[in-house]
């Protein structure tokens, strides 16, 4: 009825083989990965409370003045115990993972550059939650729309974010393929250099090559200003690219000449500057870049 988390089992490959044999078969298999230094830290350094059973790490997590007396450390965590418990994690899990990787997220579980505990506690609960839906539902399938300016950019770095999902932009792919030089893209290289538009049905094999590559059948998609037309949107269709969300940023059109004429550019990172609702930090101004089309008539 409520379904289960089976937490550090199996260990090894002849037991995850054993488990399969047995009928029991899973969704999602998450792996925290943290260097050595990082868990002998925190291994080191966790205390017990008796009563509630809680953990806590004397450096991240501090307990309470009033629990403090009845904290115990246990025997076994110190750093040459847990130095020899790490050298039979590493000797198995590589098999282990192996075993599990066409469903296996693996999630950066120490605390990035400038994250203190709760902002990293945080981000890894946010990621364990993604693997685990995308286990049980499969890879998420997008596609977000949007006038220019209606903030489709800053909403896929959130999606991306938050769902650690693959972004596609055709015009990336289209680059991409181009700079490559294959064969979809010297196909495309002649129109572009000719000045006629690139055909709907080039773009769509490019965006299925694009869709077709492990991080995408693993992460799920995002589909960035595409289709645009009703033709496009079809032919998608009919090529078998399907997705389970269509996301329209329904904005005025007053609303959007705002933000599109005090819109600048960084050249150096590519980051966009609203600058009444986003303004650049002082010493990036210089450098900033306004879009020639960038105007009210364009």
């Amino acid at each position: 009825q409520r379904g289960w988390l089976l937490d550090g089992f199996p260990r090894t490959a002849e037991q995850a083989e054993a488990l399969k044999k047995s009928g029991v078969v899973a969704q999602s298999f998450v792996l925290l990965d943290v260097p050595d230094e990082s868990l002998v830290e925190r291994i080191c350094l966790r205390r017990t409370d008796p009563v509630t059973g809680k953990i806590y790490h004397l450096k991240f997590n501090p307990p309470p003045a009033e629990v403090v007396d009845r904290l115990q450390h246990r025997s076994d965590d110190n750093e040459a115990a847990l130095r020899s418990r790490l050298g039979q994690y590493h000797k198995n899990v590589a098999a282990v993972t192996n075993f599990y990787k066409p469903i296996m997220t693996v999630i950066q579980g120490d605390a990035e550059k400038g994250e203190d505990f709760k902002r990293s506690k945080a981000r890894v609960e946010r990621a364990v939650t993604t693997a685990i839906d995308k286990g049980i539902f499969g890879p998420p399938r997008i596609i977000i729309s949007g006038a220019p300016g209606s903030g489709k950019g800053t909403q896929c770095e959130t999606l991306k974010s938050t769902l650690d999902v693959v972004h596609i932009s055709t015009g990336d792919v289209l680059r991409d393929n181009v700079k490559a030089g294959t064969e979809l893209g010297r196909k495309a290289k002649e129109f572009m250099d000719s000045g006629r538009l690139v055909p709907d049905e080039l773009i769509i094999d490019l965006v299925k090559g694009r869709l077709a590559q492990d991080d995408v059948k693993q992460r799920g998609w995002l589909l960035d200003g595409f289709p645009r037309t009703a033709e496009q949107a079809e032919a998608l269709k009919k090529s078998g690219v399907v997705a389970q969300s269509f996301v329209l940023l329904d904005v005025p059109d007053e609303s959007l000449v705002e933000r599109i004429c005090l819109r600048r550019t960084d050249p150096v990172t590519g980051k966009i500057y609203p600058l009444k609702f986003n303004p650049p930090p002082a010493e990036v101004v210089d450098r900033l870049q306004h879009r020639s089309d960038d105007n009210e008539a364009a």
